[in-house]
């Protein structure tokens, strides 16, 4: 299991962030006392940080320029502020990534996966996160097990199985996943994400799933446990 330090001074901010990857399996850890983050890093041995630039007593650029000095664990900014300048500064000082609030989840979560991957191969990490009507869902290879086979995914279907599974029995807009799956993209026909969905639920059937990743028409998709069959 990673254990991720997140070094975040907005307490309802740091709780989600806590409840969200916890459900990914990772460990997560906070900060205690602000003016002891060095020291606080030092004890916790952490894989990865989540650091907030505006923090008490010192900003995160004092911080991160404090662990670069002993440490290459990778670095994630978490910053309202976004002045191309700050950004320039973080990736100077060794950041890994810098992700502007407010933000999607789901992308914080694709590039903290990636970064985890590149820095670990997840070694001997286990790579199982969550199961899913006795399926092995294996989030870090992109593969869904079941008694009748093995689904390999592509990054985009594994993320859209991701956020319906993390908001099981519920529906999600699509709306909400367009966005969060491609923020940065400006042309994205709305065909696009209905053909992933399809792709996904072909795969998935072929290891008796399909039936339970449904259209919800006008609205987006849900991941139940019980086929209802309106698709």
């Amino acid at each position: 299991m990673f254990k991720i330090m997140v070094v975040e001074d907005d307490a309802t901010l740091f709780e989600e962030l806590k409840t969200r990857l916890s459900l990914w399996s990772y460990e997560i850890c906070g900060v205690r006392q602000f003016d002891r983050v060095m020291q606080e890093f030092t004890e916790t041995a952490p894989d990865l940080l989540i650091m907030d630039i505006q923090l008490p007593k010192f900003d995160g650029f004092h911080w991160c320029r404090m662990i670069r000095a002993h440490s290459t664990v990778p670095i994630i900014f978490l910053s309202s502020r976004d002045h191309p300048m700050d950004m320039v500064m973080a990736m100077q000082l060794g950041a890994d990534d810098y992700v502007q609030k407010p933000f999607h989840f789901e992308v914080l979560l694709a590039k903290l996966q990636a970064i985890l991957r590149r820095t670990y191969n997840y070694g001997t990490e286990p790579a199982l996160l969550k199961t899913w009507r006795g399926a092995a869902v294996e989030y870090m290879k992109n593969t869904v097990a079941s008694d009748q086979g093995k689904a390999e995914l592509t990054k985009n279907e594994m993320l859209i199985l991701a956020m319906l599974l993390e908001r099981k029995n519920t529906i999600v807009s699509r709306e909400e996943m367009i966005e969060s799956l491609w923020q940065n993209e400006q042309f994205v026909s709305d065909n696009t994400l209905t053909v992933n969905v399809n792709r996904l639920r072909k795969k998935l059937e072929t290891i008796g799933l399909g039936a339970y990743i449904e259209t919800k028409v006008g609205q987006g998709y849900m991941a139940t446990e019980e086929a209802t069959h309106d698709t």
